[in-house]
């Protein structure tokens, strides 16, 4: 597996919804739920409206096999009323258009976060982008790695800065200051 990096800039992210919503209103959902609960692309996309309606949702993580509660942010959770107002309880929420209620794959995901990549001119992106990305910003926001490494299983804080990017943001800022 390549290694993908998290969306840092906000305004970036911004755009990027912004054409999403425009464009592919399913592609939105996709992307701002992945940058906004930070759960993997394989579990994202077996989520149906059931899931989801109620602002909550639990799964059983399909690497791990553990139990994992998730509460979806208000933001998100206004577009994803929106979205799911035509679909029935048993679908899919990012169905594919092969098939009767399946789901899109990972290649699929895969594919639109690789236009997003070109669309944008972004380095290295890839489905983890979003669980990265949501990682970053949310380790950003609060400075809690200890609840990140929580959320995200792992079993030290240095896995999680390391895992969304951190260290290397404070690597290459030192490196700017660095006077040899």
């Amino acid at each position: 597996m390549n290694n993908v990096e998290p969306i840092r800039d906000r305004d970036t992210i911004t755009d990027i919804k912004r054409y999403l919503a425009i464009e592919n209103e399913r592609n939105y959902i996709l992307f701002f739920l992945g940058i906004s609960v930070g759960i993997r692309i394989s579990d994202l996309l077996t989520l149906k409206k059931k899931d989801v309606k109620n602002g909550e949702f639990k799964l059983k993580e399909q690497k791990t096999g553990k139990l994992k509660q998730t509460v979806i942010p208000t933001n998100c959770m206004k577009a994803i009323r929106l979205y799911i107002a035509k679909l029935e309880d048993e679908d899919f929420l990012f169905s594919s258009q092969k098939g009767i209620n399946k789901p899109i794959g990972r290649i699929q995901a895969w594919r639109i976060i690789k236009d997003i990549e070109t669309r944008f001119k972004l380095p290295s992106l890839g489905t983890h982008t979003l669980r990265k990305t949501f990682g970053y910003h949310f380790y950003k926001q609060f400075n809690d790695v200890v609840t990140l490494q929580k959320i995200f299983n792992h079993k030290e804080p240095k896995e999680t800065l390391i895992y969304i990017g951190i260290q290397q943001d404070e690597i290459n800022l030192l490196m700017k200051k660095f006077n040899s």
